[in-house]
């Protein structure tokens, strides 16, 4: 299976639930979010970690077969002292179904190797791309064996960079690029851009995910479900653009490939490139 047609790639919501208030995973499964991400790293106090670790599989037991694709593990970052246990935890795991791991604060190819194992041939990885020293090896993060694509933690980012960023977060936007750009070249799915700490303010959040959508992400991570909506609403097409896509398609047939006017508009290959995108869209957020 290539990775854009992997059923991860092309989620557009990954709702983060700690991994200590398993209680809450019923309710994170159905809220409509693309992908969960059950959160043994920054959710889950020193305290708290190995119980949260031992209790998933008793809840991964009580999934269902779609439940179990469409979830994923954050583990503690490589380098901690949870990290190995983490990993080994995966075996276990992915023998019930598990086929997903979050690495945060991926800065080396090389750190992603012994997860891959862990989670056998079916396992795909989604690195977090949060520090300066992730930022300059994401190239080789992309390229590594069995990723599927990059999650972005802008957060972490500015934190390490010293940055203070404004309401638009502009300062960000190379670094945005460079994560699309290694996608790209990568063949990976569209990355994914990073949480709005602000769980009240849905307006905010749309704002946000029409930014990444803009910027050439493919998706958002979430830390509420109330999120989920404001998400799929700014990654949905709209019938119009859906039905401008149809018949840029359709126009491109009877031009054989060729050149032509659409409503008083050239279309040429790069748009209908841009069409078939918002196709692909459509066919995920607004099946049928």
């Amino acid at each position: 299976m290539s990775a854009v047609a992997h059923p991860l790639a092309g989620v557009c919501s990954l709702l983060f639930v700690p991994g200590h208030r398993l209680d809450r995973l019923p309710k994170a499964l159905a809220s409509g979010a693309g992908a969960v991400i059950v959160d043994w790293e920054d959710a889950v106090g020193p305290a708290d970690k190995d119980a949260a670790r031992a209790q998933f599989g008793a809840a991964l037991s009580a999934c269902t077969l779609e439940q179990r694709a469409r979830l994923l593990v954050r583990v503690n970052a490589a380098g901690t002292q949870w990290h190995g246990a983490d990993v080994a935890a995966l075996t276990a795991l992915a023998a019930q179904g598990l086929r997903a791991a979050v690495l945060p604060k991926a800065e080396r190819a090389a750190d992603l190797t012994a997860l891959a194992a862990a989670l056998g041939a079916d396992g795909v990885l989604l690195p977090l791309i949060e520090s300066a020293a992730g930022l300059d090896g994401v190239r080789a993060i992309a390229a590594a064996p069995r990723v599927l694509r990059l999650l972005f933690g802008h957060i972490d980012l500015q934190a390490d960079l010293g940055l203070a960023c404004g309401p638009d977060e502009s300062e960000l936007i190379p670094a945005r690029l460079q994560m699309v750009l290694a996608s790209r070249l990568a063949g990976l799915a569209a990355p994914v851009d990073g949480v709005t700490t602000d769980t009240q303010d849905v307006a905010l959040v749309q704002a946000h995910a029409e930014r990444a959508l803009r910027g050439g992400f493919g998706g958002k991570m979430c830390i509420h479900p109330a999120q989920i909506a404001p998400v799929h609403a700014a990654f949905t097409p709209t019938s119009a653009q859906t039905e401008w896509a149809r018949r840029v398609l359709q126009g491109f047939e009877v031009a054989q490939g060729g050149v032509f006017s659409l409503d008083g508009r050239m279309i040429d290959a790069p748009v209908v490139a841009l069409a078939r995108q918002t196709l692909r869209r459509a066919a995920v957020l607004r099946p049928g």
